[in-house]
């Protein structure tokens, strides 16, 4: 698992989960009680489970659809999920925090049991994401260079055109002394 299922569990505070009913039915609607030797077990609507993280219910649909999610059914084949499905949502949204698409989410949930494949998925998306790092620094520079700009017009800025010529390909010029501005590097 790409985080500690232990750790998520904790975070969520599972103990709102568990309830013990000594008829064994639930007075609550978004919950089904279940029995297994004296063990009352708790799950969750899939509204519940939405709201709890602020989801729509088609998200967690989709996530179904797309086999990142397997929630037990009860007898009316409404979905219920309980404490391992909800760990599962965590750390869906904290893979999906660090800017991991669906399909590499489940291609590492498939790779569990296997920590080179998991760690050849992670490198891909690490250096996919120093790339994206790059662009940004890139781009907050041309911004920040263009506030700095003493033109009025930036079309007109040596050092804008010099970087337009450089995305052309064609010979640049160097920066002008009467702009405020630097290039980037």
């Amino acid at each position: 698992m790409l985080f500690s299922p232990r750790a998520v569990a904790a975070a969520l505070d599972m103990s709102g989960l568990l309830r013990l009913n000594g008829d064994m039915k639930s007075s609550a609607p978004d919950s089904t009680t279940t029995t297994a030797t004296a063990m009352t077990t708790t799950t969750m609507t899939i509204g519940a489970v939405a709201d709890r993280f602020g989801l729509a219910t088609h998200v967690l649909r989709h996530w179904e659809t797309m086999d990142l999610l397997r929630p037990g059914r009860d007898a009316g084949g409404r979905r219920r999920y309980d404490a391992d499905d909800l760990t599962r949502v965590a750390l869906i949204l904290q893979a999906k925090d660090a800017g991991l698409a669906l399909d590499t989410i489940r291609a590492l949930a498939a790779a569990a049991a296997d920590p080179t494949t998991r760690r050849d998925i992670l490198r891909r998306e690490a250096a996919a994401l120093r790339s994206r790092i790059a662009a940004a620094q890139t781009s907050l520079e041309l911004l920040e260079g263009a506030l700095g700009c003493a033109h009025d017009d930036l079309t007109r800025c040596p050092n804008y055109r010099r970087m337009v010529a450089q995305r052309l390909g064609t010979p640049s010029r160097t920066v002008s002394p009467g702009c405020a501005s630097e290039p980037p590097h």
